[in-house]
């Protein structure tokens, strides 16, 4: 039976590991200098997080691979947690030093700041552990220096300027590793066309085989999941590809199949509708006219 953790504080995060907690709501550590954990081998971990953290986890060259090719990446990924989220760790050895450094901060935080309106803009605190950050030399350091940055400002008496000034390095924070992760969406060119192949083939699979009529409209959600991706990585993954949302990628490739379909004068529109996977024929409709500037009538009679 796994033993359950919860980190709904910052407080309750730096307990874990052993160390003062200097601010309430943010802390940055060097897991290198914290405490071994005091686990057994085989100890089965629940995480439980109510606050957001972000780990800068140390690798060597090799040791992370995605389908057959390793990644070529030297120091380290980053993984990134948001509140809600559990992971399911499994320790391999007894008392496990922790390596790389990690961030923890409360939402309370940035509650009320700039940061606070756009944090849900940041998928990637949704994604998958397979779904990692994977930095070169030169952006490991930039995220160190604004670990450092932070770090800073916590070593200062608390005043009204701190909070701002946190939160602000957070959000820089934030705007560098969105810039990275675009950069590994395009050098990881080959995989992503994979998942785009494989995509294509779903969809065709489901709009031909008559899955749709009976489970309803191919969603994000179910193709991430065939895909054993998040929904979050997979939609930007598909943005970054093709320059349209999954969602809007899955409408248009309906549209083109609803297309073919409504010159079989055999069936009805409706019919057509519900083979699509639509609940009612006027959402099909709404969405043809949307998409193709005529109603599905109007197309077939001018055809």
């Amino acid at each position: 039976m796994s033993e359950i953790v919860y980190f709904n504080s910052v407080s309750d995060y730096n307990d874990s590991c052993g160390v003062e907690t200097l601010h309430p709501l943010i802390s940055i550590l060097d897991l290198s200098k914290c405490p071994p954990r005091d686990w057994k081998a085989g100890t089965k971990v629940k995480m439980n997080f109510g606050i957001y953290a972000v780990f800068l986890k140390d690798v060597k060259c090799g040791d992370i691979r995605y389908g057959l090719d390793y990644y070529d990446y030297q120091e380290g990924t980053l993984v990134f947690v948001g509140p809600g989220q559990v992971w399911d760790i499994e320790y391999e050895i007894s008392n496990y030093q922790p390596q790389g450094h990690v961030m923890v901060f409360h939402p309370d935080l940035i509650h009320g700041t700039s940061l606070g309106k756009t944090i849900k803009d940041f998928n990637f605190f949704s994604y998958q552990m397979n779904e990692a950050l994977h930095l070169s030399l030169k952006e490991r350091q930039i995220i160190l220096d604004c670990f450092s940055k932070i770090e800073f400002e916590l070593q200062q008496t608390i005043d009204k300027h701190s909070k701002k000034l946190i939160s602000a390095n957070i959000e820089l924070f934030l705007n560098y590793c969105d810039r990275f992760y675009d950069r590994q969406f395009i050098t990881r060119e080959k995989p992503n066309k994979g998942v785009l192949e494989k995509f294509e083939d779903l969809i065709t699979s489901y709009l031909s085989s008559g899955i749709a009529s009976v489970n309803g409209l191919l969603s994000v959600t179910y193709c991430a999941n065939e895909l054993n991706l998040s929904s979050n990585y997979f939609g930007d993954l598909i943005k970054k590809e093709t320059g349209v949302s999954a969602q809007e990628y899955i409408q248009n490739r309906i549209i083109d199949v609803a297309k073919e379909r409504i010159l079989d004068f055999d069936k009805s529109i409706s019919q057509i509708a519900y083979d699509l996977g639509f609940k009612y024929p006027q959402h099909f409709t709404r969405l043809f006219k949307q998409k193709v500037g005529k109603s599905p009538v109007e197309y077939r009679n001018i055809n």
